[in-house]
Protein backbone atom coordinates (compact mmCIF):
# COMPACT_ATOMS: atom_id res chain seq x y z
CA UNK A 1 0.00 0.00 0.00
CA UNK A 2 1.53 3.24 -1.04
CA UNK A 3 1.82 6.63 0.98
CA UNK A 4 1.47 10.07 0.16
CA UNK A 5 5.73 10.16 0.02
CA UNK A 6 5.46 7.09 -1.96
CA UNK A 7 3.44 8.91 -4.26
CA UNK A 8 5.51 11.76 -4.14
CA UNK A 9 8.41 9.82 -5.08
CA UNK A 10 6.56 8.16 -8.20
CA UNK A 11 5.60 11.59 -9.39
CA UNK A 12 9.29 12.80 -9.26
CA UNK A 13 10.51 9.85 -10.52
CA UNK A 14 8.14 10.48 -13.61
CA UNK A 15 9.12 14.02 -14.24
CA UNK A 16 13.03 13.34 -14.44
CA UNK A 17 14.52 9.58 -13.19
CA UNK A 18 17.94 11.04 -13.15
CA UNK A 19 17.49 13.21 -10.34
CA UNK A 20 19.64 12.40 -7.87
CA UNK A 21 18.21 10.46 -4.62
CA UNK A 22 19.22 13.30 -1.97
CA UNK A 23 16.95 15.76 -3.73
CA UNK A 24 14.36 13.28 -3.94
CA UNK A 25 14.28 12.76 -0.41
CA UNK A 26 14.46 16.42 0.10
CA UNK A 27 11.65 17.06 -1.30
CA UNK A 28 9.54 14.35 0.41
CA UNK A 29 11.73 14.65 3.85
CA UNK A 30 13.28 11.36 4.16
CA UNK A 31 17.07 10.51 4.25
CA UNK A 32 18.29 9.73 1.05
CA UNK A 33 18.91 5.92 2.68
CA UNK A 34 15.21 6.12 3.51
CA UNK A 35 14.74 7.34 -0.01
CA UNK A 36 16.50 4.35 -1.82
CA UNK A 37 14.81 1.92 0.10
CA UNK A 38 11.81 3.26 -0.46
CA UNK A 39 12.22 3.18 -4.49
CA UNK A 40 13.86 0.08 -4.43
CA UNK A 41 10.59 -1.61 -2.90
CA UNK A 42 8.33 0.39 -5.37
CA UNK A 43 10.45 -1.04 -7.96
CA UNK A 44 9.92 -4.55 -5.97
CA UNK A 45 6.94 -4.48 -5.93
CA UNK A 46 5.95 -3.36 -9.37
CA UNK A 47 4.73 0.24 -9.49
CA UNK A 48 7.93 0.96 -10.74
CA UNK A 49 8.57 -1.15 -14.14
CA UNK A 50 11.46 0.22 -15.74
CA UNK A 51 13.50 3.48 -16.83
CA UNK A 52 13.79 4.61 -20.41
CA UNK A 53 14.68 7.81 -22.14
CA UNK A 54 12.68 10.34 -23.91
CA UNK A 55 14.03 10.92 -27.05
CA UNK A 56 13.39 14.32 -28.62
CA UNK A 57 11.36 13.22 -31.72
CA UNK A 58 12.68 16.33 -33.86
CA UNK A 59 16.34 15.54 -33.82
CA UNK A 60 15.41 11.91 -34.49
CA UNK A 61 14.04 12.82 -37.72
CA UNK A 62 10.36 12.25 -36.68
CA UNK A 63 7.90 15.08 -36.30
CA UNK A 64 5.11 13.89 -37.76
CA UNK A 65 2.08 12.17 -35.87
CA UNK A 66 -0.74 10.19 -37.83
CA UNK A 67 -3.49 8.33 -36.01
CA UNK A 68 -4.77 5.43 -38.10
CA UNK A 69 -8.08 3.68 -37.27
CA UNK A 70 -8.25 0.35 -38.66
CA UNK A 71 -11.47 -1.85 -38.60
CA UNK A 72 -10.63 -4.98 -39.13
CA UNK A 73 -13.23 -7.87 -41.08
CA UNK A 74 -11.91 -11.05 -38.59
CA UNK A 75 -11.22 -11.43 -34.82
CA UNK A 76 -10.08 -14.61 -35.30
CA UNK A 77 -7.33 -16.00 -33.05
CA UNK A 78 -5.40 -16.49 -36.20
CA UNK A 79 -6.01 -12.91 -37.17
CA UNK A 80 -5.30 -11.17 -34.31
CA UNK A 81 -1.88 -13.42 -34.01
CA UNK A 82 -1.17 -11.90 -37.65
CA UNK A 83 -2.12 -8.64 -36.38
CA UNK A 84 -0.11 -8.19 -33.54
CA UNK A 85 3.15 -9.55 -35.32
CA UNK A 86 2.38 -7.38 -38.54
CA UNK A 87 2.35 -3.79 -35.97
CA UNK A 88 5.06 -4.92 -33.75
CA UNK A 89 7.25 -5.61 -37.16
CA UNK A 90 6.62 -1.83 -37.67
CA UNK A 91 8.85 0.53 -35.57
CA UNK A 92 7.39 3.60 -37.00
CA UNK A 93 4.11 2.19 -35.18
CA UNK A 94 5.12 3.20 -31.93
CA UNK A 95 1.42 2.49 -29.67
CA UNK A 96 -1.41 0.31 -30.58
CA UNK A 97 -4.83 0.21 -28.75
CA UNK A 98 -7.88 -2.02 -29.05
CA UNK A 99 -10.87 -0.06 -29.14
CA UNK A 100 -14.53 -0.71 -28.05
CA UNK A 101 -17.33 1.29 -30.68
CA UNK A 102 -17.48 1.70 -34.57
CA UNK A 103 -13.82 0.69 -34.96
CA UNK A 104 -11.42 -1.92 -33.95
CA UNK A 105 -7.82 -0.29 -33.47
CA UNK A 106 -6.49 3.20 -33.62
CA UNK A 107 -2.52 3.17 -34.37
CA UNK A 108 0.00 5.88 -33.19
CA UNK A 109 2.49 6.54 -35.75
CA UNK A 110 5.83 8.56 -35.87
CA UNK A 111 6.81 9.57 -38.97
CA UNK A 112 9.82 11.91 -41.09
CA UNK A 113 7.19 13.17 -42.62
CA UNK A 114 3.44 12.83 -43.90
CA UNK A 115 4.24 11.21 -46.97
CA UNK A 116 6.09 8.32 -45.60
CA UNK A 117 2.97 6.91 -44.02
CA UNK A 118 2.60 5.57 -47.37
CA UNK A 119 6.05 3.11 -46.71
CA UNK A 120 4.49 2.35 -43.30
CA UNK A 121 0.70 1.74 -45.26
CA UNK A 122 2.21 -0.47 -47.61
CA UNK A 123 4.15 -2.06 -45.17
CA UNK A 124 1.03 -3.20 -42.99
CA UNK A 125 -0.92 -4.18 -45.81
CA UNK A 126 0.89 -6.60 -47.61
CA UNK A 127 1.44 -8.16 -43.60
CA UNK A 128 -2.62 -8.13 -42.51
CA UNK A 129 -5.78 -7.92 -44.47
CA UNK A 130 -7.64 -4.74 -43.30
CA UNK A 131 -11.40 -4.28 -43.77
CA UNK A 132 -10.65 -0.42 -43.29
CA UNK A 133 -8.06 2.03 -42.87
CA UNK A 134 -8.19 5.68 -42.12
CA UNK A 135 -5.46 8.27 -41.02
CA UNK A 136 -5.50 11.34 -39.52
CA UNK A 137 -2.55 13.81 -38.98
CA UNK A 138 -1.60 15.49 -36.10
CA UNK A 139 -1.24 19.80 -36.79
CA UNK A 140 -0.89 20.10 -32.88
CA UNK A 141 0.07 17.79 -29.58
CA UNK A 142 -1.92 19.51 -27.16
CA UNK A 143 -1.12 17.50 -24.25
CA UNK A 144 1.27 14.99 -23.85
CA UNK A 145 1.34 13.26 -20.55
CA UNK A 146 4.77 11.90 -19.28
CA UNK A 147 3.71 9.95 -16.15
CA UNK A 148 0.38 8.78 -14.46
CA UNK A 149 -1.66 10.66 -12.17
CA UNK A 150 -0.28 8.87 -8.46
CA UNK A 151 -3.73 9.66 -6.18
CA UNK A 152 -5.19 6.13 -7.36
CA UNK A 153 -2.63 3.66 -5.95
Amino acid sequence: MLDERDRKILGLLQANAEQPVNDIAAAVALSPSACSRRIARLKDEGFILRTTTELDRRKMGLPTTVFVIVRTGSHAADWLDKFHSAVSAVPEIVEVHRLTGNFDYILKIVLPDVEHYDVVYKQLVSRIELFDMSAYISMETVKAAQGLPTNYA
